[in-house]
């Protein structure tokens, strides 16, 4: 599974050929994990103050806001906070180009998704922009081999009735 999970980070900026669905959500699960442990600590940091801003002088605004979120008062949440955004530039390239050969698989042009991202930008079409690339990134790919390349799962091209 962990091979699955890092070849987007060998084939980073690859943005020929075909992924597989495994390849696609391993490593989609792969960031959900990274994104889980660094988040995880500024997630702690927050609710804790929010239950100490729930018990400061509503009436009194400057302790309210001095009982706030200060990063300089939780180090190792800015620190994994840094983490994260380091991670999230890092894996940016890999993700789109995984996303592209994941479409080239379903033997569609890598700029669907340029697409896809123009149309999330429209108030209500986004909500559907990103619904129809999620389905598409759980349909299977074409069978056998397609304008972009050979079949990641190896199947063969000989027809099944033949």
């Amino acid at each position: 599974m962990l091979e699955w999970m890092l070849m987007p980070l060998k084939r980073y900026a690859d943005f020929n050929g075909r992924s597989r669905r495994k390849e696609y959500w391993s490593f989609f699960l792969l960031n959900l994990i990274v994104s889980a442990v660094s988040l995880g600590p500024i997630y702690g940091v927050l609710i804790g103050n929010m239950s100490s801003m729930a018990t400061a002088d509503p009436g009194n605004f400057e302790a309210a806001a001095a009982s706030g979120f200060q990063f300089a008062d939780h180090p190792i949440a800015t620190a994994m906070a840094a983490l994260g955004a380091l991670w999230t530039l890092f894996v940016l390239v890999p993700g789109i180009a995984l996303t592209v050969r994941r479409l080239h698989d379903r033997d569609m042009s890598g700029w669907w998704y340029l697409g896809f991202i123009v149309a999330s930008i429209i108030p209500l079409v986004g909500i559907l922009a990103a619904l129809a690339l999620l389905v598409l990134m759980f349909l299977e790919g074409t069978k056998g081999p397609n304008r972009f390349g050979d079949d990641p799962k190896g199947a063969g091209t000989g027809d099944v009735f033949s």
